[in-house]
C-alpha cells in the first residue's frame, strides 16, 4: 500500500469536491438477496490464515473497518471492526470510478457511445472559443485510461472553482497527446459520468440502477453529484461492504449473475485489462514491490499477483483474483495502502488452495471466536471531579477561528452531550464512557471533498458513533466516528478555571490541528 504520501498523489485531486446525495429506492425483494456462504475449508481456504490475517492487523497502524473474503463464488470470512456494522454503507472514493466506467461500457453495448468518440462532441455549448488540436483529439477511451495529458491534475481547481465542472475540464490545457501518459485525474471520471447522463438522460446511479444494481440486489445506495446534478462519477458512491463484494464476483464470473450474462463479457475483459503504464520507467525492483505500477485499464488497477481491483482513498479495496477464483474486499481508513495491500499478500494468498481442506473444527472456531471480537479501541478512564464544574456550561468562543459561536457541554450516567452552536445550526452529539453511542447528525465530518462547491448540501444527516474520556484531570477527549465514512474526527477539550481550549484533528489535519478557543458566559 502507498504511504500517506502517495493518496497526495492520487486522491488529493479530489480534495474540495462537491456533492450532492441521490438516493435510490429499490424494492424490498431486493434487500432479500445476499451471497452464499461457506466455512473456509470447505471451498479450499486455510482458516489458521485469514486468523493469522487478521492478528497480523492489529499489529499494525492500518485501521481496519471491514473485510469479506469470497472463494468459489461464496463469502468464507467476514468481519466488521465495532462501531462498524453490516448495515451500514461505507464512502468508497475512487472505487466509484470502477462503477462509472461499467456505466459507460453498458452505454457501449447500447450502441449510445463508442470508446472513440471524441469528448468534445457531447458539450458544443461548453467548449472554449477556441479548442486546442490536443482538446479535439480527445477520446473517450482517453478518459477511461487516466491519459487527458493534462498536468497537473486539474480535479480540485475544476470542483472549487466552476459551477459548471465540464466548461472548467475543458478550460484546462491539455499539455501532452492524449492516450501517450498516465496522469490520475478524477475530473476526467467526472466527464465520463456527465457524457453518460449527456447520452441516456439519466445519471449514472440511475441508468445503472435496472441493469446492475437491480440484479446484484444492491439497495439504499447514494451517490454525490456536481453543481449541475451529475454524479461526481470519480468519487462519491457510498454502498456496503456485501455490494462491493458482489460486484467483484460479476467481475470475476466475466460479467454472467445467476446463470444471466448482466455485463457483456467482452466489456469485463476490456476493461480489466492493462491499457498504461503508470511510470514507464519505474526499475523492475519497484514494480515488483508496488501494486500501484502494474497498469492502469479503464478506471481500475492491475495488482500484483495476476489480480486487479476497484480502488479508493484510505484503503477501500475490491481485489478480484482470477487465478485464485477469489475476491477480497476492505474498507478501511488508512495511511499506507500498501502496506494494507502486503498483509493480503502475506497472508491471504498462501490461504487459497486447490480442492476441499480437511475439516478444521478448532481453526474455525477460533477464527470464528476472533471475527466476533474485532472491535476498535476505545478508552476507558474515571470521570474527572471537573465533570460537575461544567456540566451545563456554555462557553462562548473568541479569537479569529470561528467555526462554532458557542460550546456546551453537560454530563449525565456516563454520557457526555456535547453542544456546538454556529450561524446557522445547533448540533447536540452524544458521546459514551468506554461505549460507542450511535446516533445521526447534521453537522460536517472530515472529507477529501470537503471545499467543492455546493459540498454534501443535500445530504439529510451522516450515521455518527462517539465516545469520550479523560486523557488528564482537565482534558477531554471525544472520538466521533462518521461510520458511513472512513473517517474519524478528534476533538480535545482542555479547561483551565472559566477558559476553554479546543482542538480538532483528523486524517486531514493530522500535522496541524484547528484551535478554538473560549469562555464561559453562563
Amino acid at each position: 500500500m502507498k504511504k500517506i504520501k502517495s493518496i497526495s498523489v492520487k486522491f488529493l485531486n479530489v480534495l474540495m469536491l462537491a456533492t450532492i446525495i441521490v438516493m435510490s429506492v429499490p424494492s424490498v425483494a431486493q434487500q432479500t438477496i445476499s451471497l452464499p456462504r461457506s466455512n473456509p475449508e470447505a471451498e479450499g481456504v486455510s482458516s489458521d490464515s485469514i486468523l493469522h490475517f487478521l492478528d497480523a492487523i492489529g499489529n499494525t497502524n492500518n485501521e481496519f473497518h471491514s473485510f469479506m473474503m469470497l472463494r468459489h463464488g461464496k463469502v468464507v470470512a467476514e468481519g466488521w471492526w465495532d462501531p462498524y456494522k453490516p448495515t451500514l454503507k461505507h464512502m468508497m472514493y475512487s472505487v466509484s470510478k470502477s462503477f462509472t466506467a461499467t456505466a459507460v461500457g453498458f452505454a457501449v453495448t447500447e450502441k449510445r457511445i463508442s470508446v472513440n468518440d471524441k469528448v468534445v462532441s457531447f458539450f458544443p455549448a461548453d467548449l472554449p472559443d477556441t479548442v486546442s488540436p490536443y482538446l479535439s483529439s480527445l477520446t473517450i477511451k482517453d478518459l477511461l485510461t487516466m491519459s487527458v495529458g493534462q498536468d497537473p491534475d486539474p480535479t480540485g481547481p475544476i470542483g472549487s472553482n466552476n459551477d459548471n465542472w465540464v466548461a472548467g475540464f475543458f478550460r484546462t490545457p491539455i499539455l501532452y497527446q492524449p492516450g501517450s501518459r498516465f496522469l490520475y485525474n478524477s475530473a476526467a471520471t467526472y466527464m465520463l459520468s456527465a457524457i453518460v447522463q449527456k447520452v441516456t438522460g439519466q445519471r449514472v446511479l440511475d441508468y445503472l440502477q435496472p441493469r446492475l444494481f437491480s440484479p446484484l440486489g444492491i439497495s439504499g445506495i447514494d451517490w454525490e453529484v456536481s453543481p449541475q446534478k451529475v454524479n461526481a462519477g470519480g468519487w462519491g458512491l457510498r454502498l456496503k461492504t456485501e455490494d462491493m463484494a458482489k460486484f467483484g464476483q460479476l467481475f470475476l464470473q466475466k460479467g454472467n449473475w445467476n446463470g444471466k450474462q448482466i455485463v457483456p463479457r467482452s466489456w469485463v475483459e476490456e476493461a480489466s485489462t492493462k491499457k498504461i503504464d503508470q511510470d514507464p520507467n519505474a526499475s523492475q525492483a519497484r514494480r515488483d514491490s508496488s501494486d500501484w505500477l502494474q497498469g492502469y485499464c479503464y478506471q481500475m488497477w492491475r495488482s500484483r499477483n495476476n489480480s486487479y481491483r476497484g480502488d479508493g482513498a484510505f484503503g477501500q479495496f475490491i481485489i478480484v483474483l482470477p487465478e485464485k477464483d477469489a475476491v477480497v474486499v476492505i474498507t478501511s481508513e488508512t495511511p499506507n495502502m500498501q502496506a494494507e495491500f502486503n498483509l493480503v499478500w502475506k497472508y491471504l494468498l498462501p490461504a487459497f488452495h486447490d480442492g476441499k481442506l480437511p475439516a478444521n473444527a478448532d481453526a474455525q472456531a477460533n477464527l470464528k471466536k476472533k471475527i466476533a471480537s474485532l472491535k476498535l479501541p476505545l478508552t476507558v478512564s474515571t470521570p474527572s471531579a471537573i465533570e460537575k464544574n461544567i456540566s451545563g456550561k456554555t462557553f462562548e468562543i473568541t479569537g479569529e477561528q470561528k467555526l462554532f459561536k458557542s460550546v456546551g457541554f453537560e454530563f449525565k450516567n456516563g454520557v457526555c452531550n456535547l453542544k456546538l452552536k454556529n450561524d446557522t445550526a445547533d448540533y447536540s452529539i452524544a458521546f459514551g464512557s468506554g461505549k460507542w453511542l450511535v446516533g445521526e447528525t447534521k453537522k460536517l465530518g472530515p472529507s477529501l471533498t470537503a471545499r467543492m462547491r455546493a459540498n454534501r448540501s443535500e445530504i439529510s444527516s451522516y450515521k455518527i458513533a462517539g465516545s469520550y474520556s479523560w486523557k488528564t484531570d482537565n482534558t477531554l477527549e471525544l472520538v466521533l466516528r462518521y461510520v458511513e465514512t472512513p473517517h474519524t474526527e478528534t476533538i480535545r477539550c482542555t479547561f483551565d478555571g472559566t477558559n476553554l481550549k479546543m482542538e480538532f484533528e483528523s486524517s486531514f489535519n493530522k500535522a496541524v490541528t484547528s484551535t478554538l478557543t473560549g469562555t464561559t458566559k453562563n
